[in-house]
């Protein structure tokens, strides 16, 4: 995170005498989050008049990030600060200050710095800077700390010119400070270290032994085992309060020779019935941080399939199908690295999983062949795999397009334990009253319709609209939409009054509202293809493959066009231009459906009569 401008306003009067603020500049570092720029006015206004004062701070959050700058009007005022109020407690810590270094070149270059190591865990900042300020002016001092505030035995000391840094390091590198012997030396960033030292895993001498707590290895026992490969500086097993085993230990060897050997040898070996790991020992950061990057390597790779298009996602898939069984179903499109179907804690299946092949040519065959194909008593969903963050952006894209934009004709419709809740069937819809003579336009043409007809009372109750009605016949005088609008309106209404005169008769004698079958309305109408499909806008797309879809599937299921048809428009668009152009694979996935219909009309009747 980086810090905001937020300086502390200037009262009325304080004006700076002097214009170069880098000389009468403080860094205030260690504060509390809470810290404001008004409590470090009351705190330095004591030391002479404050010019401004800024609290560094996140951008997002607008937190403070611990630390601060100062500006003096003076420099001797500045300097009276740093004298005197070092290390003072604000909020029940011990702030840290220094001259504001704005440029990085004397910090990166390493001259006058020091680090010390193996440091009693009683020591702070302010005991750290007594100790070492007789050697020079030092710019920065500080001991790392934890999370908690707890010392992790070891500092670094910024001296003002490299000779006092050496002095430093001739005095006091091998001294006791609080009883502990620390080392005292030059700071190197952890690059030089790798150039000079080497990596850890070239040069350790200590190592780290696990799982043998049931194997009740003595001390003895344990140092035994690790002896013949060289000299042993120290062998620990660690132990409970009670002094039982904690099942691991360490082994430290005078060589690194003999500790990599001990490596080689016993990592895997089996000490009575437990298989032991031996390896390296590390640091908690440093363990930490390798297992981030095998994180991160992990995660990238995973990104890099979802972007090379070779993991896909299967669902509804059924109870009796496991990774064995998904593996071998979509093993003939290709090489498959990996295949899982996805359990709970329980160990039942979820009735999804995922299938990853070794290349996009064969992911893409398998979604072709695969999605909509029955295994077992299910269709399958089978598409490409996507990221969290791609999918939620691809279902509120989807639930956008049917909110504002449901085609005409086709509603939502669940069918429970048989399709996905967002199949859209065709069901049919109330029209205007119309006269015999009057003939309904399609859809497509519902603009020009406009103004000719105007919708009637009593309209059709929609609970009593099956899901699917049998289309009639069209009747005959279709000439009459060549008649001039005028007398198509005076037609209409001749008809409405007459049905206000005979009440529920005419409903008895008369089809109010013929419905026409699709095929006859598209007739000289060209066939839909790629071009036109995409020039559509996205709500449109599915309306118009509905269109040209419905009339066929009539043909073939009068009585299931409704629900087919819904079910088959789940599909990409791309496969239902396919099965619109190869009329064989529309039978076929036709036949797929009315099988799920069918299977699914069974499974209700028994499920009815064993609730009987």
């Amino acid at each position: 995170s980086s810090g905001i401008n937020a300086e502390w306003p200037l009262r009325p009067g304080n004006q700076p005498t002097t214009g170069n603020y880098g000389i009468a500049s403080l860094y205030c570092g260690d504060l509390d989050p809470d810290i404001t720029e008004a409590n470090l006015y009351d705190k330095f206004s004591q030391a002479g008049p404050v010019a401004s004062i800024r609290v560094c701070r996140d951008l997002v959050s607008k937190r403070s990030l611990g630390y601060a700058y100062i500006n003096f009007q003076q420099a001797l005022d500045a300097e009276r600060a740093l004298d005197t109020m070092n290390y003072e407690l604000i909020k029940g810590r011990p702030m840290r200050l220094m001259w504001s270094q704005r440029d990085p070149a004397l910090r990166k270059s390493g001259v006058g710095n020091v680090f010390i190591k193996n440091l009693d865990k009683s020591i702070d900042n302010k005991s750290l800077y007594d100790t070492f300020s007789v050697f020079g002016n030092i710019l920065s001092c500080k001991v790392a700390i934890d999370e908690r505030n707890t010392s992790k035995g070891y500092g670094f000391v910024h001296f003002e010119t490299q000779e006092a840094a050496d002095q430093a390091i001739q005095k006091v590198n091998g001294m006791l400070l609080n009883d502990k012997k620390v080392f005292v030396g030059r700071f190197m960033t952890r690059k030089e270290r790798m150039e000079t030292l080497g990596h850890p895993a070239t040069r350790f001498t200590n190592i780290y032994v696990k799982n043998f707590g049931d194997a009740n290895l003595s001390d003895e026992e344990f140092q035994q085992l690790f002896e013949p490969f060289g000299k042993i500086v120290s062998c620990v097993i660690m132990k409970d309060d009670n002094g039982k085993s904690r099942g691991f230990g360490f082994v430290s060897y005078e060589t690194h020779e003999a500790s990599k050997k001990a490596v080689e040898s016993l990592n895997g070996s089996d000490v009575k019935s437990c298989k032991l790991y031996v390896a390296r020992a590390q640091k908690k950061n440093e363990r930490q941080a390798e297992l981030r990057e095998k994180y991160e390597k992990l995660k990238m790779e995973r990104l890099n399939r979802y972007q090379q298009g070779v993991n896909l996602y299967v669902k509804n898939l059924d109870d009796v199908i496991d990774d064995a069984r998904l593996h071998e179903e979509f093993s003939v499109y290709g090489n498959i690295t990996s295949a899982k179907v996805m359990v709970d804690e329980k160990t039942n299946t979820k009735g999804f999983g995922f299938v990853c092949f070794s290349s996009p040519d064969e992911a893409t065959k398998a979604v072709t062949e695969m999605n909509g194909r029955i295994i077992v008593s299910k269709p399958l969903f089978v598409a490409l795999a996507q990221r969290k963050e791609e999918r939620k952006q691809h279902l509120a894209a989807q639930h956008a397009v049917r909110t504002q934009g449901m085609p005409r004709g086709f509603i939502g419709h669940a069918y429970s334990g048989m399709i996905p809740t967002n199949y859209l069937m065709p069901v049919a819809q109330p029209r205007p009253f119309m006269t015999a003579n009057q003939v309904p336009r399609p859809r497509w043409a519902q603009q020009q319709q406009q103004g000719q007809m105007r919708q009637q009372p009593g309209a059709w109750n929609m609970q009593a609209v099956p899901s699917v009605v049998q289309v009639q016949p069209r009747m005959q005088g279709a000439q009459g939409n060549q008649r001039p609008q005028s007398m198509q309106s005076q037609q209409a209404q001749s008809m409405a009054n007459g049905a206000q005169q005979r009440g529920g008769r005419y409903a008895q004698t008369t089809v109010r509202n013929p419905i026409i079958p699709m095929n006859e309305l598209m007739m000289g109408k060209e066939p839909l293809n790629a071009q036109m499909l995409s020039n559509a806008r996205p709500e449109e797309q599915k309306q118009m493959l509905g269109e040209q879809l419905y009339p066929i599937i009539q043909s073939l299921q009068p009585e299931l066009a409704g629900k087919i048809t819904g079910m088959l428009l789940e599909m990409e668009n791309s496969e239902i231009l396919h099965m619109l152009e190869e009329s064989t694979s529309l039978n076929s996935k036709v036949n797929e459906a009315v099988a799920v219909l069918q299977a699914h009309q069974q499974k209700l009747a028994q499920d009815q009569k064993i609730a009987k």
